[in-house]
């Protein structure tokens, strides 16, 4: 199956770009596209139509972050839905939140291993949250999870066609 994805690196770390090339070739990844910037990146996607997008978080002068925002956005962006993964050696939260602003699907941290590399691009083609465009957002569903427990207004779609009587409630109720 990951034999027939095409798959774009962006890294401006060449040793890093080997690294998750090797990688992706050893899960049978034969299409792997390697890029060192957001604009050549950006280039070659109006070339070939990519599954899967592994970029790197610190880039210049375009970081990772506005790259994902300009796929996401962008009016000429090839695949605004395209799975993008984010890594990066920044583990802090405020690099976390900046990813998932921009729209990532899921945040890698370096060092990278293949057994976690290999988890995150499998979990990449198995994503089904739906997409969420808002005045300030357009990416992934950040909701990972419908909670059983939850007792608060329900906004998902899927939850207004619910009986929402039949919804347990969280057992907070009084407290």
């Amino acid at each position: 199956m990951l034999d027939t994805i095409r798959v774009l690196v962006v890294d401006d770390n060449r040793a890093m770009l080997m690294l998750v090339r090797t990688l992706l070739r050893g899960f049978g990844i034969r299409s792997v596209v390697e890029a060192t910037d957001p604009a050549e990146a950006l280039a070659a996607m109006k070339k070939t139509a990519f599954e899967l997008i592994i970029t790197d978080l610190s880039m210049k002068p375009i970081d990772g972050a506005e790259f994902v925002r300009h796929v996401r956005t962008s009016k000429d962006s090839a695949n605004p839905y395209v799975p993008i993964i984010m890594m990066t050696g920044h583990s802090d939260r405020s690099s976390v939140a900046l990813a998932r602003d921009a729209g990532v699907n899921s945040f890698l941290v370096k060092p990278i291993s293949a057994r976690t590399l290999y988890l995150h691009v499998n979990k990449a083609g198995q994503d089904d949250r739906g997409y969420i465009k808002t005045r300030t957002y357009f990416g992934p569903d950040r909701r990972v999870k419908v909670s059983d427990t939850y007792s608060g207004p329900r906004r998902r779609e899927a939850d207004r066609k619910l009986n929402l009587d039949e919804v347990p409630s969280a057992g907070l109720e009084g407290r």
